[in-house]
């Protein structure tokens, strides 16, 4: 099922719903508890999709990728590397990505966002898909000068429009085997599948709610592949993860 949170373009309103076909039905309640399903329905020529959930916090792997981690000349982790993102950040497909005038460098990279169901510690891997209620496209946009200067990657990867989800969430995929890729300006930039991943989504999950507890809406960034790169201002930069779709977004510097 593929689930949205969406905007009416005549009104105003904000909702969230799932896909039928061209339409989109609406529920009330929320994407990560109990659904109603209302008799609202909105064509998707009506809407403009936002970003499918509103995490209260973002957590990053990094370095998940056995390429990725050589293209940084670093050793493949032992354990999961994590770092974070703030929550405004969030943006959805079409949205700009706003390069601040305090950075000098833009990085783009795909990777596959998972979206928490409901509250998660100390769960074991074999038990984690309980846990999850979907799947979207996330685009991890770094500031790569700060990154490099600075020994804790908070600020640069927490610029607000630096991290692109969307179109929806897909509650229904296998994660640990998908094509993820990119492209800059049409030309492909990253082409990798999860089956690399070095620690897949399960391991990763359970390994993060060992240390802390994951709630539901919270999204988790899994890595990106080899390719990563730097933008320029008007770039065009998509995403795109099999079994969920794609999201274009367009750099605007400041």
């Amino acid at each position: 099922m593929r689930c949205v949170r969406f905007e009416d373009l005549k009104t105003g309103f904000i909702g969230i719903g799932f896909i039928n076909g061209d339409s989109i039905t609406r529920v009330q309640g929320s994407l990560e508890t109990f659904w109603q399903i209302t008799e609202d329905v909105y064509r998707m020529d009506e809407v403009r999709l936002l970003a499918p959930c509103v995490p209260k916090q973002i957590i990053c792997v990094s370095l998940n990728f056995r390429k990725r981690a050589n293209e940084f000349g670093e050793a493949v982790p032992q354990e999961p590397m994590l770092c974070c993102k703030a929550s405004h950040t969030i943006i959805g497909t079409g949205d700009k990505i706003i390069w601040p005038k305090d950075v000098e460098e833009l990085a783009f990279g795909v990777e596959l966002a998972i979206v928490i169901k409901k509250k998660m510690k100390d769960v074991a891997p074999e038990d984690v898909p309980k846990y999850i209620l979907g799947y979207t496209c996330a685009n991890d946009i770094t500031a790569r000068d700060l990154q490099r200067k600075e020994l804790q990657w908070l600020r640069s990867k927490s610029f607000d429009t630096f991290c692109p989800l969307g179109p929806w969430m897909e509650t229904k995929l296998d994660p640990t085997n998908l094509s993820i890729k990119s492209w800059v300006n049409g030309e492909l930039k990253q082409n990798a599948n999860t089956k690399n991943m070095v620690y897949n989504p399960y391991e990763i999950l359970s390994y993060i709610s060992r240390s802390f507890t994951l709630d539901a809406g919270d999204v988790v960034l899994t890595g990106t592949p080899v390719g990563s790169g730097l933008l320029n201002d008007g770039d065009e930069v998509k995403v795109e993860i099999e079994g969920i779709g794609s999201i274009t977004n367009y750099v605007e510097r400041v």
